[in-house]
């Protein structure tokens, strides 16, 4: 029999109706896949169509992307997305289950892990470790309320915006693929596909809220991140893109707040390595899922 596409599913998460693809076999050992921001569940589909067989798949959309709904105040603390994961496995009954996530997903992943450790049997991070040393300290030298000051006129600056209007889903494509110069034809396609939703003047526009652009000025102490990433007891593997912006933990010293973490460097890899290398990162993902 051909394998069918995923099934759309939702849960509810804090009067929020959020959207799940479901790739099927239920008897299987649960995997999670988490996206990353401004991204959507069926980035995931290369990587589910590898697994399915073995693994019963479930892909979310985050509060504010894909097909989820868009938290009505447009604030995205990153608690927020943590209980979603949280409300989503405790719904679905799914722990302890395996984690591949991505990005901003990593750094949820990482924080419901180090909450619930005995939830998550294996745990994969793709440049999820959020703002790296440096960056950090550069922001500690702005005084707190010039931050919060700066936050409300962005935030303001957003509630004037309207989302950006393409004429031709090629118009949508071309910007995708200027993100990202190592997506194929191809892959940008299938992802502005299912990034992009269509305007009642027949024009289009991402997915995804545009008051996600707009990040909380204020975060968990770094310490109290660093405790739930001590808290991880399960065998996590993180990994970078050698050509990404996103800081190497095994060289700014932040993997010594890991237990049972690796590090893996992809050559020829920017930030979405799993679409870069995508041969390279299924063949580490085997061997050690």
């Amino acid at each position: 029999m051909a394998h069918t596409g995923p099934t759309s599913n939702s849960f509810i998460s804090q009067r929020l109706k959020l959207h799940y693809v479901d790739w099927g076999n239920r008897d299987a050992p649960p995997l999670l896949l988490i996206h990353g921001g401004r991204d959507h569940c069926r980035n995931w589909d290369w990587v589910a169509e590898k697994l399915r067989d073995r693994y019963h798949i479930i892909a979310p959309d985050l509060r504010g992307h894909g097909d989820s709904a868009w938290a009505p105040d447009g604030h995205y603390p990153m608690e927020g997305f943590v209980y979603d994961l949280a409300q989503l496995i405790h719904q679905l009954d799914l722990g302890p289950v395996d984690i591949v996530s991505h990005s901003m997903g990593g750094n949820i992943a990482l924080r419901y892990t180090g909450l619930y450790p005995a939830n998550v049997r294996k745990l994969v991070a793709i440049e999820g470790l959020g703002p790296s040393p440096t960056v950090l300290q550069e922001r500690a030298a702005t005084p707190f309320p010039e931050h919060f000051r700066q936050w409300i006129a962005d935030k303001r600056q957003a509630a004037g915006r309207t989302p950006r209007r393409y004429a031709t889903l090629e118009d949508a494509l071309a910007r995708m693929m200027s993100e990202n110069a190592y997506l194929t034809e191809e892959q940008a396609r299938h992802l502005t596909i299912h990034g992009i939703s269509r305007n009642e003047d027949g024009s289009w526009s991402w997915k995804f809220d545009n008051y996600l652009n707009v990040w909380p000025f204020h975060d968990m102490p770094q310490s109290d991140i660093e405790a739930l990433w001590n808290a991880i007891t399960c065998p996590t593997l993180l990994l970078y893109g050698a050509d990404s912006w996103a800081s190497n933990p095994e060289k700014d010293g932040r993997l010594r707040h890991f237990r049972n973490a690796r590090v893996i460097e992809f050559e020829n890899a920017g930030h979405w390595l799993h679409h870069d290398q995508f041969e390279r990162f299924m063949s580490t993902l085997d061997d050690f899922l």
